[in-house]
């Protein structure tokens, strides 16, 4: 009985990993409490290669204490020879109902949200991914100084399928 369970757990770990063959760099950073507009979350990624294309993506979980149907996000990318490339993202985070987008049967919903497609890791070395919340509301000058309801950052490298 006892081979059995650890025969039925090896292939359950098994499905598992392979069933996430194109993930080459998977890792979060929790988010304690609120998410400050100040606070930057810093993945360090080691370049794969210099030939294939990978996808790249911003993983975010977030609760019910979320109360914004968009997120607005300041994602910098540094290259290991210097180079800066900084974009301002929107992504929908919520359907017109107000019901949230995301997979998760609790009330952590998790998104895989796009961030670069068919990128190409140019220079050999560690790039460093900066992400920061960059939300308003509406008729608002100043920024959410402290966006509550994100518990979780991510930063996902998947290869590209051919």
């Amino acid at each position: 009985m006892r081979n059995s369970i650890s025969l039925l757990l090896f292939f359950l770990s098994l499905f598992f990993v392979s069933c996430d063959a194109n993930g080459v760099f998977d890792t979060y950073q929790t988010i304690p409490n609120e998410w400050n507009k100040e606070a930057l979350v810093t993945f360090k990624v080691q370049a794969p290669d210099s030939i294939n294309k990978y996808n790249l993506f911003v993983n975010l979980r977030n609760n019910q204490e979320y109360k914004y149907n968009n997120l607005y996000l300041i994602v910098e990318m540094n290259f290991p020879h210097g180079k800066t490339v900084k974009d301002t993202l929107e992504y929908k985070m919520a359907k017109p109902n107000g019901a949230f987008l995301g997979s998760g049967f609790s009330s952590i919903k998790e998104n895989k949200l796009w961030y670069k497609e068919n990128f190409t890791f140019t220079e050999t070395g560690e790039y460093q991914i900066n992400i920061q919340h960059a939300m308003r509301e509406n008729g608002k000058v100043n920024g959410v100084i402290d966006l509550e309801g994100v518990t979780d950052v991510g930063f996902r490298v998947e290869k590209q399928i051919k």
